[in-house]
């Protein structure tokens, strides 16, 4: 089975993810479950509602029911996969836990939700204290907006991640210009050198990198070869523009770069052309580069990174090539009708 985890965390707080509405969270913030980072424990740290948990934790239930929390997903998506993490909770993690999606268009309230077409993807399961629980989901084949999170009857589930394929909206993607190499908007990293300190899909992320973990960055190289990463853009499309920002590097960036265009649009067995999209080029630490281009239609890009170190972000605006709004259009009505 394709390890799902290696998919982007459709729910996550960097990428847009939310929990709407919760239940109860008397003991811990129903927030921390999209939290990025992996959860912390400091032992001893007592507040006023008892000791301090990097999670969601509910109170005792006293009646039938059970606790639950609703999550806007932060990218509509396939979801393939879902990870219930209760690390840390050791006495006081539920037992059992189950996830149910669906597809709601717009920007609907809680209450509003309250009637979609929910579907089970996860099962009620069991569940055990401080470890990460990994589930395959049902229904991979449709696309998803929201997801809840039931637990049985109550207690601590310390993060919830959602793995699976972006489907972007086309509303958003055609008629515009548009970031071809955004994970919002469908791109992906599907091969690289090396992720030694961190995931090359950060570099496709939304906004600026706050810090050097929020980028790509590899390990030192000992040898007389280069890192690099080929990205699939978001759609065949032409790149008008170019960013490669190295925010935060600033003893660890790479001393050049070169960036190489490929469309894949072809039969099994025949090769890809290529295109230099811009030749090898001095990159300076800490600091957006910024290019104008005019490129061919391209389906990926290869960055090649000389010989090492860490980009922060990866921009390349541009333009759908001409057929492709009609099968993003199709692609998107096909996944999201029940």
């Amino acid at each position: 089975m394709t390890d799902f985890t290696a998919l982007p965390d459709l729910a996550v707080r960097t990428l847009g993810g939310s929990v709407m509405a919760a239940s109860d969270e008397s003991f811990a913030a129903k927030e921390n479950l999209l939290n990025p980072w992996a959860p912390a424990f400091r032992p001893e740290t007592f507040g006023p509602k008892g000791q301090e948990y990097d999670g969601w934790e509910t109170a005792r239930r006293r009646d039938q029911g059970h606790d639950w929390a609703l999550i806007r997903l932060g990218l509509p998506g396939r979801i393939l996969g879902v990870v219930i993490d209760t690390a840390w909770f050791k006495g006081n993690f539920p037992p059992y836990a189950s996830v149910e999606a669906c597809f709601a268009d717009g920007h609907p309230s809680p209450a509003e939700l309250e009637d979609a077409d929910w579907v089970e993807i996860v099962p009620k399961s069991p569940l055990g204290g401080d470890a990460a629980h990994e589930f395959a989901a049902a229904e991979p084949g449709r696309v998803f907006t929201h997801v809840r999170l039931a637990m049985f009857p109550d207690g601590g589930i310390a993060r919830l991640r959602v793995h699976g394929h972006v489907v972007p909206n086309p509303e958003f993607l055609t008629g515009l210009t548009v970031d071809l190499a955004a994970l919002e908007n469908g791109a992906r990293v599907v091969e690289c050198s090396d992720m030694f300190y961190s995931s090359p899909d950060n570099m496709l992320f939304p906004g600026l990198a706050r810090n050097q973990a929020e980028g790509w960055e590899t390990a030192r190289r000992r040898d007389d070869g280069h890192d690099w990463a080929l990205i699939r853009l978001a759609a065949p499309g032409v790149i008008r523009f170019a960013e490669i920002d190295t925010a935060n590097l600033k003893f660890n960036a790479p001393a050049e770069f070169a960036l190489t265009g490929f469309d894949d649009r072809r039969p099994p067995g025949d090769r890809a052309p290529s295109w230099t999209l811009i030749p090898r080029t001095r990159l300076q630490p800490d600091t957006r580069h910024r290019f104008r281009l005019s490129t061919p239609e391209v389906t990926s890009v290869r960055l090649d990174i000389h010989p090492d170190g860490g980009v922060a972000r990866l921009r390349l605006l541009g333009d759908l090539a001409p057929d492709t709004e009609q099968d993003l259009l199709a692609r998107w009505r096909a996944l999201t009708r029940p």
